[in-house]
């Protein structure tokens, strides 16, 4: 008897073994293929969003500029709620909720819609990681269940986060969010598998390896994978990056190589016979590859001439460098053969005899802008603007692929020093990449930037200029904000914004507001015969530091500051600091702007219109320009009474 029962005891261990196997791999085969249903309905609601605001923004703000322009009376659109608007006012409330709120983890700052996103995405995983864990024989939460399957569904998502790293991608096709908008998600979804990398390798050594296990190959590319994440997440940390982004740069793409490599060899041994767990990994190497074919028909494209049988074809196309100040370079590049971009886009810049290893890229955002003008449009009213000057007006901005790139460590020093020489460097150019802003359909714009962010906003102002025109723009006022620590960084600029002041035509009123942040010119021994008469009642101001985690230092009114005695400055502009200074349209003052009244004054005039507000700088005053565009300035029920419908675009050197 005790021999037939032991026999039945086992016989029902065997059966239950077995039946928890084929409910494991049937799980582990059918919940990778469930999270990205739900991954791929994600994205489709991100695309419907966007479409739905982009369409009804521009459906609603003429109806909704008609209404008001036939009510007229400042004060009774402000009293009266107007129903047709309410499209508008969902947008707008739809808008700060998502982007303009954020949340504050020491240096890292995340808003509502990265939040949700993030939330959204460890929910998944790990619901469908830890659910129906338990055995047939009633045992909750079995490592069996769940282990083998947290290894599963990170396979899966090895694809999502390759593309979301890549320049090139479908996610950014289809949801119209560029690459570097989804560079946070590619680390976000990197550290949430990271998790679960853990989680599958920490519930195969807690009960303990034999020695024999290490000979095993699966086992051994299973370790390599897991620390080759590790080391991953542990580099691609901000502070890292900031401070070592070369290192980052080349590690980051061996590491990569080593997680990929690990992981195939690793899921080679436990795929079922139905279905290959290495279906989830190869298409990264495809993607990946996808990518870098893209990017190297563009680079020989655009550099096709330096690839010529004549050895001196491509010497024409050789950057130029400035060292405009020790802490900015101007390189200038003559705009290579059917290469296009719009403003607000980015290029990689390949420069063999600067970097440390010859296909070494850097971005940069593209200063200058892709104008359709001719050479004697735009030079024509800027001549006689600056005729008191004897000098020629540059066309760089219109013609030319100009960067300004901020001096730091390693790459951009190596960089200044040849600009100190005025040295020229060979440079291969790929892009343009990032979002692209239409912005013909807004009645106002604000652009603001902080140091070399007006590399952004520059190019902005002048395609505003010229779509006003041409016809094409319905803009009626312009403000362009920029803050920069030190008065010399004025010549960066100066010569082009008188230019393109000088050919605005009189519809478009343009105010051009400049704050100096760091210490008075007075002060500064570099630029002789340059001060400030500054009241009594105005305190010093120290510099505005580049990550600053407080808002406040962006929110003190300042008094305006006359310029005197600036005849004897010399600049490597060809026009005078003196004459752009005293241009009706410019305001010069030191200390910081109050970005929440002036967002708020230019809504106000924007009554019954659209405005659009974009903005590039550090984290403190692009977080200054979102709580000045909160509620109540951009608040669905200041829209429904005939407020402005405001959209903001952030570029922000700051974020993590």
């Amino acid at each position: 008897m005790a021999s037939s029962s032991d026999s039945t005891i086992m016989t029902s261990k065997v059966v239950s073994s077995s039946e928890d196997k084929a409910i494991r791999i049937e799980r582990a085969n059918e919940y990778p293929q469930e999270v990205w249903f739900f991954l791929a309905c994600l994205i489709a609601l991100v695309a419907m969003f966007r479409l739905l605001s982009f369409v009804c923004s521009k459906m609603f703000t003429r109806n909704s500029l008609s209404s008001q322009d036939s009510e007229k009376g400042a004060s009774q659109s402000k009293a009266v709620v107007n129903i047709r608007n309410l499209p508008l006012a969902l947008i707008n409330l739809y808008r700060v909720v998502a982007f303009r709120y954020t949340l504050d983890f020491g240096s890292y700052s995340l808003n509502l819609a990265e939040v949700v996103l993030t939330m959204m995405y460890m929910a998944a995983l790990f619901t469908w990681t830890f659910i129906n864990t338990t055995n047939v024989s009633g045992g909750k939460f079995d490592v069996s269940y769940w282990s083998n399957r947290a290894g599963v569904l990170i396979a899966s998502q090895i694809p999502l986060i390759t593309a979301l790293g890549t320049k090139n991608n479908i996610i950014s096709f289809i949801t119209g969010v560029s690459y570097d908008n989804l560079n946070f998600l590619h680390r976000m979804a990197a550290r949430v598998v990271f998790v679960l990398v853990w989680a599958h390798a920490g519930s195969k050594i807690a009960p303990g390896l034999k020695a024999t296990d290490l000979e095993e190959a699966w086992l051994r590319c299973g370790i390599l994978a897991a620390a080759s994440s590790t080391s991953l997440c542990i580099i691609s940390l901000r502070p890292i990056r900031a401070r070592a982004y070369e290192f980052f740069f080349y590690t980051h793409l061996v590491l990569v190589l080593l997680v990929l490599v690990g992981a195939y060899r690793h899921t080679e041994n436990f795929s079922p016979l139905a279905f290959s767990y290495q279906t989830y990994i190869w298409p990264s190497f495809i993607i990946w590859g996808i990518d870098r074919i893209i990017r190297v028909i563009r680079l020989v494209a655009f550099n096709h001439t330096y690839f010529g049988f004549n050895s001196g074809a491509g010497k024409a196309l050789d950057a130029t460098t400035e060292l405009l100040t020790p802490k900015c370079v101007r390189l200038t590049l003559k705009r290579p053969p059917h290469f296009k971009w719009s403003p607000g886009q980015v290029a990689y810049l390949i420069t063999p005899g600067v970097s440390s290893l010859p296909f070494e890229s850097h971005p940069f955002t593209i200063a200058s802008y892709d104008s359709q003008m001719s050479l004697k449009e735009i030079t024509s009213s800027a001549a006689s603007t600056d005729s008191d000057s004897n000098t020629t007006p540059t066309v760089s901005y219109w013609k030319e692929l100009v960067f300004l790139i901020n001096v730091q460590e390693g790459f951009t020093k190596r960089l200044a020093d040849i600009a100190a020489r005025k040295g020229s460097v060979k440079v291969y150019l790929d892009g343009p990449y990032g979002a692209t802003h239409n912005l013909n359909t807004y009645d106002t714009h604000v652009f603001i930037a902080g140091g070399t962010g007006v590399s952004h906003t520059l190019p902005l102002l002048l395609d505003t200029i010229e779509c006003v025109r041409n016809g094409k723009s319905i803009c009626k006022r312009v403000t362009f904000i920029w803050c920069i620590r030190d008065p010399r960084n004025i010549t960066w600029i100066s010569s082009v914004l008188a230019q393109a002041l000088s050919i605005t035509p009189d519809s478009l009123k343009v105010a051009v507001r400049i704050f100096v942040t760091g210490s008075s010119i007075s002060n500064s021994p570099d630029v002789p015969g340059l001060g400030y008469e500054s009241p009594e009642a105005t305190p010093s101001i120290s510099s505005v530091e580049a990550d600053s985690s407080h808002t406040p230092v962006f929110e003190k009114a300042q008094e305006t500051l006359p310029i005197e005695n600036q005849d004897n400055i010399l600049v490597d502009n060809p026009m005078s600091l003196s004459a752009f200074v005293n241009l009706p349209s410019v305001t010069m003052r030191q200390g910081r702007p109050s970005l929440t009244n002036s967002l708020k004054e230019e809504a106000e005039e924007t009554r019954g219109g659209s405005m659009c507000v974009a903005v590039c700088g550090s984290r403190s005053i692009a977080s200054a320009v979102r709580k000045g565009l909160q509620f109540p300035v951009s608040g669905p029920l200041t829209v429904l009474r005939g407020g402005a419908n405001v959209s903001l675009h952030v570029e922000s050197f700051g974020y993590a």
